[in-house]
């Protein structure tokens, strides 16, 4: 890997040591801020001493980060446009990388300080959006160009659903498990079990349920909150070492044969919907900027040409010059952008849209990957972040958001809730808040054991939650249009 570094100017080396060093970081904040939330309730119920339960935590989300896939990692970088993407502008993307990086951190260490649990994904996308739309209005185009606004949705409605689905699932389990088990030692707190019975521990398969729930928690948080971090580290070394990363030099010949076979049946897609295409996605007429890229379905064809001629005789992914791997880095993006977009086509069967679907996975897996060193250095990151700095949100999740102190039952009901609502987010390659979600699940149990809730913690968090996605937003521009304009 060392020797990647003969090809920097000292300069470069530097810029590369320090945005991946701001990565590294987010992670190990992220760490200490969200994986206490996933603690919070296995230490407030006494399941685990803290020093076990933070190691344990650490221990699963690296495991998570290390087995949990590329999906997410790569949903976060789709969020800029695809044009800056496939453009290979390095000086703008390394800015993007410095101004978000700092104004992520700079927000999830203000809101830990207070106790606050608000949520590192929801500050990430927010400065990932501003970074976005203030490179949009530098440059002079539209707000519409400076993010990738269709991936943002579905990344904005997974973070407003999945908090009211984590309310709503938490509160139906515990109801039901009231039904279930009206009374019994489940529906004890910690103080009345110490206090009354003299009892340090929970019942032994209560403390079974919170402990493994924990751990679930801890888990789908690595895989789903690391591969954010995985995201931002290929996107850092994409802009600064291009001929090493901007594809993947090591490719499987079958993955590489799958990505061809699939530009040869997209051909087959367009020219048999040929005057569907034309009628719904016109060919623009204008002028793009020198330097710029701009992908569009009327160029299909032309996308599939060239990476044809690229990848013709004996030539080799390790052998391409750098400018040989940014031209097949932007026409396999775009080429994955125009299957997406032919998608939305009217009147299209359900196996045309799994056939372009699959199209899709085939043209990412050249450019969608990431070495092992990044994801063990980000996994070490995360894993070692859980444990410390943990104590400041546990008391807010054990005693501040519901009237009642906690019973053993919220605990489980939460953590459950948690794992599963985070587990199927990844399954569908959305990144959510391993925060919001256990802070809404807290928050229903609470509700379901008629305790009522503490409206000012409420308040508290609603208002981080609120001001997250503005202040990222605007701090990260700041920052962006500052570096920019300096350098």
């Amino acid at each position: 890997m060392l020797e990647i570094f003969s090809t920097l100017s000292p300069t470069m080396v530097a810029l590369l040591l320090l945005a991946l060093g701001l990565v590294f970081f987010f992670e190990f904040i992220n760490g200490f801020h969200d994986t206490a939330n996933a603690v919070a309730t296995v230490i407030y119920t006494q399941s685990m001493k803290p020093v076990h339960a933070v190691i344990a935590s650490g221990i699963f989300n690296f495991l998570g980060v290390v087995l949990g896939g590329l999906a997410v990692a790569y949903a976060i970088v789709n969020l800029l446009p695809i044009d800056l993407l496939a453009s290979g502008n390095t000086e703008v993307l390394l800015a993007m990388v410095f101004s978000l990086l700092i104004a992520a951190i700079l927000w999830n260490l203000g809101t830990w300080y207070f106790g606050l649990p608000a949520s590192s994904s929801h500050t990430l996308i927010g400065a990932i959006l501003g970074v976005g739309v203030a490179n949009a209005l530098m440059d002079g185009q539209s707000i519409a160009d400076g993010v990738n606004w269709s991936k943002a949705m579905d990344v904005g409605a997974s973070l407003l659903f999945s908090p009211l689905a984590g309310f709503l699932l938490a509160f139906i389990m515990l109801s039901v498990l009231r039904k279930v088990v009206p009374i019994g030692k489940i529906h004890q707190t910690p103080y009345l079990r110490n206090g009354v019975r003299g009892k340090k521990h929970p019942p032994f398969w209560t403390r079974f349920l919170l402990i493994m729930s924990a751990m679930g928690v801890s888990f789908a948080h690595g895989s789903n909150d690391g591969q954010k971090g995985i995201g931002l580290a290929m996107l850092t070394l994409i802009c600064i070492l291009p001929t090493h990363f901007v594809v993947n030099s090591n490719i499987s010949q079958y993955d590489l044969e799958r990505s061809l076979a699939s530009v040869q049946r997209l051909e087959v897609f367009v020219e048999q919907n040929q005057a569907t295409i034309q009628a719904h996605f016109p060919a623009e007429t204008k002028a793009v900027e020198a330097g710029k890229v701009h992908c569009q379905p009327a160029d299909a064809l032309t996308y599939g040409q060239n990476v044809r001629q690229l990848m013709s005789g004996s030539h080799q992914i390790s052998q391409f010059t750098t400018d040989q791997r940014w031209a097949l880095r932007t026409n396999l993006l775009c080429l994955e952008n125009t299957a997406k977009q032919l998608a939305t086509l009217p009147n299209l069967s359900a196996e045309d849209k799994q056939y372009l679907q699959q199209i899709r996975n085939d043209f990412s897996l050249p450019v969608e990957y990431a070495p092992l060193w990044v994801i063990v250095a980000v996994a070490l990151s995360l894993g070692v972040g859980t444990m410390v700095g943990w104590k400041r949100v546990v008391t807010t999740v054990g005693e501040g958001i519901g009237k009642s102190h906690m019973t053993y039952a919220q605990g489980v009901c939460a953590q459950l809730t948690a794992a599963l609502g985070i587990a199927g987010a990844n399954l569908l390659g959305l990144p959510v808040s391993t925060t919001q979600i256990l802070s809404s699940a807290v928050a229903g149990t609470a509700v379901a054991n008629k305790s009522g809730l503490q409206w000012s913690t409420i308040r508290n968090i609603l208002l981080a939650w609120l001001f997250t996605f503005p202040v990222a937003m605007s701090l990260a521009g700041a920052l962006f249009f500052l570096i920019r304009t300096l350098f």
